[in-house]
């Protein structure tokens, strides 16, 4: 658990941006996030926020909790002992919606799955051309999720799938084979073992359209607390751009000391590889400020899903999230003066 630093490095310009938040920088609020794997730079922009002092100053005295392979931060936002979980994608929502439990999200601060479908290089011209082509490695909740969108979309077959279990050997020895992967840890992995770059397919840019990491809280606290789900959601806004677009090098500190095993080299190649795909500030991020998320996204993602037989008809989607607390241009003026343009 990592508590928030009192670096006020940023936190003029934080105060300033985040002046319209119900809580006081004064008034600091004890609030805990929990990531959905080890520290990483995927999770970059909720350590920059609190390097920065933002969620501070807009009153949070916020806390990380790392997750992992042992650890489960969802049930523990279900116990209270959480304030907001780190999710994956939009199914986790939807699922918990079947189930009856009263998860909201409120952010959406990746507008894009990372997720991928690597190859070697050149041996396949497209994505279609994979399709009842390739032996594909992927692992079981990918089959039960966006793979059966990839059969109902594109023709890949069950035939060509093939289990995966974490390891790149099977594909580094088989050249016809694909393999998936997030776009900024495998591909990485692949260079270091195997000596050579892969053919990198980004399943979001062939239409599997939902957000990710979303940001999840219980819908008492959207209804109870509301100063504070928007101090945090437009923090994090903040903080993410900070991350993308200036100097990151204290969160990139406190990631690697929340997690020693990780390394610059990894950090450097995943923020490169955030910006180069989009995955945070791309689309309708340009203009309604980073976490953005609008009905029609989520309405063609749940009929993509619906369509293949991933999740049911007749789900109450609108319960699922809320606009509330984005799409209000938070933090474009700061990417402004970061980039100069």
């Amino acid at each position: 658990m990592r508590t928030v630093s009192k670096n006020a490095l940023l936190a003029g310009a934080a105060l300033a941006a985040l002046a319209v938040s119900g809580l006081g920088a004064a008034a600091q609020e004890k609030v805990t996030f929990g990531t959905n794997w080890l520290a990483q730079a995927e999770h970059g922009g909720y350590y920059q926020a609190v390097a920065d002092g933002t969620y501070a100053a807009c009153g949070l005295d916020l806390s990380i909790v790392s997750g992992g392979p042992q650890v489960n931060n969802r049930a523990l936002m279900l116990a209270g002992k959480i304030d907001f979980l780190m999710g994956g994608n939009m199914l986790q929502a939807f699922y918990a919606q079947r189930e009856g439990i009263p998860i909201v999200v409120v952010a959406a601060d990746f507008q894009k799955e990372p997720q991928v479908i690597i190859t070697h290089p050149g041996k396949y011209e497209s994505f279609e051309s994979l399709a009842g082509a390739a032996p594909l490695l992927i692992g079981d909740n990918g089959f039960a999720s966006y793979y059966q969108w990839m059969i109902s979309e594109y023709g890949f077959t069950v035939e060509q799938r093939r289990p995966y279990t974490f390891n790149p050997a099977p594909f580094l020895a088989d050249p016809t084979a694909g393999q998936q992967g997030y776009v900024t840890s495998e591909p990485y992995a692949v260079e270091r073992e195997g000596g050579f770059k892969p053919d990198i397919f980004l399943i979001a840019d062939y239409g599997f359209s939902t957000y990710a990491t979303t940001v999840e809280t219980m819908a008492d606290t959207v209804a109870n607390r509301p100063e504070v789900v928007k101090c945090f959601v437009e923090g994090s806004a903040i903080g993410w751009t900070n991350y993308l677009y200036g100097d990151n090098s204290a969160a990139n500190e406190m990631i690697i000391k929340d997690n020693p095993e990780m390394t610059a080299e990894q950090i450097a190649f995943s923020i490169e590889k955030m910006k180069e795909f989009g995955i945070v500030d791309s689309g309708d991020t340009e203009t309604l400020g980073i976490g953005a998320m609008t009905d029609e996204r989520m309405t063609d993602f749940y009929e993509k899903m619906v369509k293949a037989g991933v999740i049911e008809e007749g789900l109450d989607l609108k319960a699922t999230y809320t606009l509330e607390f984005v799409n209000k241009g938070v933090g474009l003026d700061l990417k402004k003066k970061l980039t100069g343009n």
